[in-house]
């Protein structure tokens, strides 16, 4: 059995006040060819259908029409909800659309939905799991002893409650930040890494298609994936490929993933130089000038206009910014004054989340401070 795995479609989003409804519609059109082509059984999709909880009038009939042309191709579609959405929204009209095949998370109540296939290899059971918070968790065990607290804590609860039959088959879509996985900067970032989960939890899973990070990655075994957005939703992704996976079920233990790049109708870049030399013919002449561009000019001097004078030949320019001597003196002295401020044990905590993912332990903690105090006498 065959599975096309995408995530955080995000539809409906805006870019520097550009709409990326077209680009968006553009690239479904592709995701359903793809579909086609590599003749999946069933689509999954791993939450943040929309950029917005309350999504606009024009993003619904983006993805109506999306999932309307999937279940015409007679394909399953699997569907959870991301942080970015409303679980409830999202869960509207489930119960009559799996009458086409169509399944949807619904809201987190102390069960998690499961679908049943099978194939010449046996069963597949794949489950659905929306964007879990631990107050979800803490909500529908009150009473009991032991709450979660963590968000590590509160998705390990809830997969306990599963009872995943490791013997068999099992998929789980979801949408959670798995520790270890590297952000982009279109993400929306917990303080802390206080959303992280540990990617042991899914150990019970032949595969867990993941989505909330938009840079397509596994986790520590290849079949802990997240697919990536099908498009780049900010400049620290503009040197990725955004691709879709395909992943295709055997009997189990093998489970083969392959991985389909997806071209963008218009693509996201970084263009560097002064602006005699981003604004002469041969510079841009060979360049797809509708491309979504960030330009980076290295004149010493502010270009007058320099927005609307490039918007002539890059008429897709989203940020202009300048890299010279006066702008790296500000960020050095931005930086050191923020260095300044900050305590030895700040500035390590800090570098250790950067690191890690994670906050220190007590215990390391209290031997940090030890560590300095020494290190000062």
């Amino acid at each position: 059995m065959r599975f096309l795995h995408i995530s955080d479609l995000h539809i409906g989003k805006r870019i520097n006040e550009f709409s990326m409804i077209e680009d968006q519609r553009y690239i479904l059109d592709r995701i359903l060819e793809i579909a086609d082509i590599e003749r999946v059984d069933g689509v999954l999709i791993a939450g943040d259908v929309y950029d917005k909880p309350v999504p606009s009038a024009e993003a619904v009939q983006v993805f109506d029409w999306f999932l309307t042309r999937l279940a015409e191709q007679k394909r399953m579609i699997f569907v959870v909800s991301g942080n970015h959405d409303s679980a409830e929204r999202i869960a509207f009209g489930s119960q009559i659309m799996k009458g086409k095949n169509v399944y949807v998370s619904p809201v987190y109540h102390g069960e998690v939905s499961r679908v049943e296939l099978a194939d010449e290899y046996g069963e597949i059971f794949v489950y659905l799991l929306p964007f879990i918070k631990p107050v979800m968790v803490r909500h529908v065990l009150e009473g009991e002893e032991d709450l979660p607290e963590s968000y590590s804590d509160a998705v390990k609860v809830v997969v306990d409650r599963m009872e995943v039959d490791k013997r068999k088959r099992n998929l789980i879509v979801a949408h959670q930040f798995v520790t270890g996985a590297g952000r982009c900067d279109s993400e929306e970032v917990s303080v802390g890494g206080m959303d992280n989960v540990d990617v042991e939890i899914f150990d019970c899973f032949d595969y867990a298609a993941l989505g909330h990070i938009h840079s397509p990655q596994s986790i520590k075994r290849e079949t802990v994936r997240y697919c990536g957005t099908p498009l780049k939703y900010s400049f620290s992704e503009a040197e990725q490929e955004k691709s879709v996976s395909v992943v295709e079920f055997r009997e189990k233990g093998q489970v083969e993933i392959t991985i389909v790049p997806l071209q963008p109708l218009r693509d996201m870049k970084k263009i560097r130089g002064s602006y005699l030399e981003v604004t002469k013919r041969e510079f841009y002449q060979d360049r797809n000038t509708e491309d979504y561009v960030q330009i980076i000019l290295t004149d010493e001097e502010d270009i007058l206009d320099g927005m609307q004078k490039l918007r002539v030949i890059y008429p897709n320019l989203m940020q202009l910014v300048y890299d010279n001597s006066r702008t790296r003196q500000n960020r050095m002295v931005e930086a050191v004054a923020d260095i300044e401020q900050k305590s030895e044990m700040e500035l390590f905590e800090e570098f250790y989340e950067l690191q890690n993912n994670r906050k220190m332990s007590a215990e390391q903690e209290e031997y940090l401070v030890r560590l300095i105090e020494r290190v000062r006498s």
